[in-house]
């Protein structure tokens, strides 16, 4: 069975439809306490500073950042750790504290470990 999963913003409201809530930042989201939050963090699976600092949110930059981060994924070995644990899982939403809805990595992330899923 492969997770359905979804993307939210870390700073909406918790629901009981969430499933398994998955933090995938690096850094820990501003204003926010572990309490609040209510979710397993796998900043692991974040991309790398590096990657992070490049993209800065530049909107031009996305779909050469999507292709990045991608490749950041395949040698991550904190994936296959995440496939492993999340497996039987029905529902995963991934949380993220980045402002823009349409380009934040958790979408690249949930399109990939998708796939990964499904294999």
């Amino acid at each position: 069975m492969t997770p359905k999963i979804t993307t939210k913003r870390v700073y909406d409201e918790p629901s009981s439809k969430d499933g398994v809530r998955i933090l995938v930042d690096r850094l820990w989201p501003r204003g926010l306490k572990k309490e609040d939050v209510q979710a397993e963090w796998a900043k692991a699976l974040a991309p790398s500073t590096e990657l992070r600092q490049w993209f800065n949110h530049a909107v031009p930059l996305w779909p050469d950042f999507e292709k990045r981060y991608k490749e950041e994924l395949k040698r991550n070995p904190a994936v296959d750790d995440f496939l492993q644990q999340h497996r039987h899982d029905k529902l995963i939403t991934l949380l993220y504290a980045a402002k823009d809805t349409e380009h934040n990595h958790a979408l690249v992330l949930k399109d990939f470990l998708g796939e990964q899923f499904s294999k």
